[in-house]
């Protein structure tokens, strides 16, 4: 595993919410994670960090890698992949969202 995996993985599995997104959740730089922020919130997510990989070339190619997912924003719960902001929007209107939170 390279350096930047180790990075990853180390976020990913050492707390319990992790975005990885364009900007910060206080100013996001695209409306995909915008879009994610919003949901988060409205679930109540109070202990989320965020990783703004327009900071960090390596990071933001990275992490398509290591969940094998081509785009950003990319969810995790509990050190487990959820998915992008499309997928988060269709979990949030469901309710599996909530639960899949709510479980981890």
């Amino acid at each position: 595993m390279s350096d930047v995996q180790q990075q990853i993985d180390t976020l990913v599995k050492g707390h319990r919410v992790v975005l990885f997104m364009k900007g910060t959740s206080d100013f996001p730089m695209c409306g995909f994670s915008g879009r994610a922020i919003q949901v988060l919130k409205a679930c109540g997510v109070d202990d989320l960090v965020t990783v703004n990989v327009l900071e960090d070339e390596g990071i933001r190619q990275g992490i398509k890698d290591y969940a094998n997912w081509p785009t950003i924003p990319q969810l995790y719960v509990g050190g487990e992949f959820v998915g992008g902001s499309d997928i988060m929007m269709e979990m949030y209107q469901s309710g599996e969202l909530q639960q899949v939170l709510a479980a981890r």
